[in-house]
């Protein structure tokens, strides 16, 4: 896909044989979708055995030239998932927040952190990847999801 003024180039061979090293090294990939392509290149990574189920995906929202951060998207996204789909939803920027929301209501998980805002809102900074996460937690428990603690986070990702 494009991003920004380079491109960013996975092509099929090359994700293949990623997918087969990692599953070798006995990792758990974090699927990062962009666009409903991605979606399609993960699902068959998992059809031909490359990654195990159940997948981990990312919903990347609102990076330059990849899937627009609006709800409509998210919610398109999520359908094309494979049904025992672990998956997370981010906004990147303004655009954050709105996400999470999203993610929350869709049954998702959420992920935030200065790696996609530096905003708590407009014109206001965060301190810490802490700010961040705390507003988001706040919005999940505004909309009735109580955030998993670190055991239940483990047991979902099959860490034991």
């Amino acid at each position: 896909m494009s991003f920004g003024p380079h491109i960013f180039a996975n092509y099929l061979a090359h994700v293949e044989s990623m997918a087969e090293m990692i599953r070798d090294a006995g990792v758990k990939p974090e699927l990062e979708v962009f666009d409903l392509g991605h979606i399609e290149i993960a699902r068959h990574l998992i059809k031909t055995g490359r990654v195990a189920p159940p997948p981990i995906f990312q919903l990347c929202m609102g990076v330059r030239w990849g899937a627009p951060a609006i709800a409509q998207n998210m919610i398109t996204m999520k359908s094309a998932l494979p049904e025992d789909a672990l998956w997370a939803g981010f906004g990147i920027g303004a655009t954050t927040f709105e996400m999470v929301a999203q993610s929350v209501l869709l049954g998702g998980n959420i992920r935030v952190g200065f790696e996609d805002t530096f905003h708590l809102e407009k014109g206001k900074m965060a301190k810490s990847n802490k700010e961040l996460v705390e507003k988001a937690v706040a919005i999940a428990r505004l909309l009735g999801r109580e955030p998993a603690t670190v055991d239940e986070a483990r047991e979902m990702l099959g860490l034991g």
